[in-house]
């Protein structure tokens, strides 16, 4: 096994003469095998976007070693600049109005089960690229009408109709990620806002949704301030919760500030359990979409 070409120098407080080892637990396999050649063909011949590859997941390849991949609609540059995130961030191009289509075919052929789709965000449209999300959804119930859905949508801004399209086209688990803990949101999503974010999942849920939420350790955040934004996302009606270790992409991204030990990790699980959360996936390589089958009826 190898690490994955991740940097993780210095603290959270900016002092680069300090260094956080990575520790043994995060290290993964590199992407090989049949079953990901066949989905690294499919998504370069469909022109598609995965955050598999934009985000630089360490489970790409247990992932796409079992035939599955997490879409990201609405192209690969993102209007936001969060501290965290490796997915490019500028002006976006157009959107392609094909895309709901092409995706819709390429899960049929990887006979999936359960399909994960996410977007970058998409501040500019009046929408929020509302309509194409709605349109992706209706496509891939169309020609796999057996194939479970998770959307992992963006922030709106407030913009709640866009939420609700978003919401409407037929899909068993919506996701909005709190990404961290109250009060580290100016610096990890500096354009976003947490009380917005736990709205946005309090309507999703009485709109009558699955909902799910992600949020990554090693910023710096307290134990305290963990259990907080549990106890703030079950009073927001959130059902699954997932828990992973923060990864600094580049030397322009935020720094690691600590790696959390895979105990803590499962104390955390037994803690939001505790707390009302219905299922909990924590560890130190999970991320948004990992093992997101396992959760979709509960």
């Amino acid at each position: 096994m190898i690490e994955l070409p991740v940097v993780s120098k210095g603290t959270s407080n900016g002092d680069s003469d300090k260094r956080v080892k990575k520790p043994d637990w995060l290290r993964v396999k590199l992407p090989i095998g049949e079953e990901y050649k066949k989905v690294r063909k499919l998504v370069d011949n469909y022109k598609l976007h995965t955050i598999c590859e934009s985000g630089n997941c360490p489970n790409m390849g247990e992932c796409w070693g079992a035939g599955t991949a997490t879409f990201m609609i609405l192209g690969n540059v993102c209007t936001r600049s969060c501290s965290f995130c490796a997915v490019a961030t500028g002006r976006p191009p157009e959107y392609d109005e094909e895309e709901p289509k092409r995706v819709a075919e390429a899960i049929k052929l990887m006979g999936v089960k359960h399909a994960v789709i996410t977007s970058v965000n998409r501040d500019e449209l009046k929408d929020r690229g509302a309509e194409i999300w709605y349109e992706t959804v209706v496509e891939v119930k169309k020609l796999s009408p057996e194939t479970t859905i998770e959307t992992l949508i963006p922030d709106v801004k407030g913009n709640w109709d866009a939420l609700y399209r978003m919401i409407d086209a037929g899909q068993e688990v919506v996701s909005h990620n709190m990404e961290t803990v109250e009060r580290l949101y100016r610096r990890v999503r500096p354009q976003a806002k947490y009380n917005r974010s736990l709205e946005q999942t309090k309507l999703t849920k009485e709109y009558g949704k699955r909902t799910k939420s992600g949020i990554m350790l090693g910023l710096g955040e307290t134990a305290d301030e963990v259990y907080k934004a549990m106890d703030d996302l079950v009073a927001h009606g959130l059902d699954i919760l997932t828990l992973g270790q923060y990864l600094q992409p580049t030397k322009m991204h935020i720094e690691v500030a600590e790696f959390i030990h895979p105990d803590k990790f499962e104390h955390y699980k037994e803690e939001g359990l505790k707390r009302g959360l219905k299922y909990v996936e924590s560890g130190p390589l999970v991320r948004s979409s990992y093992h997101a089958e396992r959760h979709v009826n509960v």
